[in-house]
């Protein structure tokens, strides 16, 4: 089991929560993640990592699969301009790769947004550490264990 993996592992169950950990032959897009695990592509957590222009620090948005971020909208959720995260701050600060992305697990605190859309729905699903395992959990439960604030930044 991936270091990632253990990571993701190890904050569900001291958050309390039995989820449902999947191995697929791959969930590297929102689509590819759905069909593996038979939801919807909108109840899939895509967590879109960006930098804070004043901060330097990463930024996380879990948005429903079929949404894209705004740029413009989520700068202004996050309160400061925003640039792109790349793969060497999001390993530094989260601790995953890019494609693997977990809103749980970080190795540093990461502010995160949270799309409305996924609140319409009973069970959701997110990365997991790596780009092969995905976790369900409810909005609710995800909202509370990331710290997220819901705001509205897709297009």
């Amino acid at each position: 089991m991936s270091k990632s993996l253990k990571r993701v592992r190890a904050a569900l169950t001291e958050a309390g929560l039995a989820v449902d950990i999947r191995e697929t032959d791959n969930a590297r897009t929102a689509l590819d993640a759905a069909n593996a695990v038979g939801c919807t592509v909108d109840q899939i957590a895509k967590s879109i990592i960006f930098r804070g222009e004043q901060t330097g620090e990463a930024i996380l948005f879990l948005t429903a699969g079929g949404n894209r971020v705004c740029a413009h909208k989520a700068a202004q959720a996050a309160g400061e301009p925003l640039g792109k995260a790349d793969a060497d701050l999001v390993r530094t600060q989260t601790g995953f790769a890019i494609g693997g992305v977990a809103p749980v697990g970080h190795l540093s605190p990461v502010s995160a947004f949270l799309d409305p859309r996924l609140a319409e729905f009973d069970t959701i699903w997110a990365a997991a550490g790596t780009p092969r395992h995905v976790f369900s959990i409810s909005p609710d439960a995800l909202l509370k264990l990331t710290g997220a604030i819901s705001a509205e930044f897709t297009e």
